[in-house]
């Protein structure tokens, strides 16, 4: 039986930045840019309170709290609190597997305190947090992620709970379908007309009828419905890409892009740093005004040595743009993928994609 731990920083970039400012605390705070195109990064939980939440148009936020404090996103500060947050939970196991900057999964099996339990663990973690980096953290306890997942939500903010092997039951089968992972709106609307509304009517559903209605989604639903999930928690996840991008307050042309391109590449270029092995491909994305988007991608001979051979890339991926010299954009974005070990980077054919 497995011991697995998900660990999800409260309101994590809001309460970094209230944190460091006491004249942020215990109001409302909402952590983004502001402008009519910008959406929140993150909510305090003061400010979740008017239902506020991350990825809400910051217009729609400033509407529900009017009272809230807006604070830019400054994302080295939150990686640097991460990476500490990290060295914590490297105490008690090698095996974690970072699924974004505040949350993580943590199969504590065999843990490196030689605490009995994964309880025991999850409690020190969050302790060693709060002591050490003056954050809350809350955390789930489940003999597998998808349930361990469930748990950490359970007592959020700065709460802990676990689910026993014995109890999973009457932990899962009262819980609405839309808990589980992968039930939207279209798949919860098609369970509904099946008459499901909750976990426990689903596990009545023969996994020939799910698999008739949903394909290979349908085995998933089976199996979530039974408490089950083999999925192992992996370590050292390889990047596969990075990106960044800006929206525009106003759609702009194609040959008014070069600006913000640029602004983009040098985070790009900055991010691509931290990362260990090396990218190949340089792609550019943009969003037009009707919400079509095209990207183009090309991967030269050797990587981009520098950010200005990055930058040269970027706007020559953007002439590659054939659309009629009046139509506009409204987002444009910029990435890095095919990730390979720096002895794998030798010349290659270009590739056009």
């Amino acid at each position: 039986m497995r011991k697995i731990i998900h660990l999800d920083m409260d309101a994590f970039y809001a309460s970094v930045e209230q944190r460091d400012d006491p004249q942020l605390r215990s109001k409302p705070v909402i952590v983004a840019w502001r402008g009519n195109r910008s959406v929140v990064c993150a909510a305090s939980y003061e400010a979740r309170t008017f239902g506020v939440r991350s990825a809400m148009p910051s217009v729609r936020a400033q509407r529900m709290c009017p009272s809230a404090i807006f604070v830019p996103p400054d994302f080295p500060r939150y990686r640097a609190v991460s990476r500490s947050v990290q060295e914590i939970l490297k105490r008690h196991t090698d095996r974690i597997e970072p699924l974004s900057l505040d949350e993580a999964y943590l199969d504590v099996t065999e843990n490196k305190m030689g605490l009995p339990t994964a309880t025991l663990v999850a409690r020190m973690i969050r302790r060693q947090i709060h002591d050490e980096l003056n954050l809350t953290a809350s955390a789930g306890v489940a003999p597998n992620k998808f349930l361990a997942k469930l748990a950490s939500d359970w007592r959020k903010p700065d709460g802990l709970f676990v689910i026993q092997p014995e109890e999973i039951d009457a932990f899962l089968l009262p819980l609405p379908v839309g808990r589980l992972p992968g039930v939207g709106k279209v798949t919860g609307e098609k369970l509904a007309k099946l008459g499901i509304q909750t976990v426990e009517d689903l596990r009545s559903l023969d996994l020939s009828v799910l698999e008739h209605e949903f394909g290979h989604y349908g085995l998933r639903l089976h199996e979530l419905a039974r408490g089950t999930d083999d999925s192992q928690v992996t370590p050292n996840r390889l990047t596969q890409s990075i990106s960044v991008e800006g929206t525009y307050e106003q759609d702009v042309l194609l040959a008014e892009t070069e600006p913000m391109i640029r602004r983009l590449i040098e985070k790009l270029w900055s991010a691509s740093r931290k990362e260990p092995r090396i990218a190949r491909t340089v792609v550019l994305k943009l969003k037009t005004s009707e919400f079509r988007t095209l990207t183009r991608s090309y991967t030269p001979a050797s990587p981009p040595s520098s950010c200005e051979e990055m930058t040269d890339i970027a706007l020559w991926l953007r002439e590659r743009v054939t659309l009629d010299p009046r139509q506009r954009y409204r987002l444009v974005g910029v990435g890095l993928s095919n990730f390979r070990e720096a002895e794998e980077t030798v010349a290659q054919t270009v590739l056009f994609e």
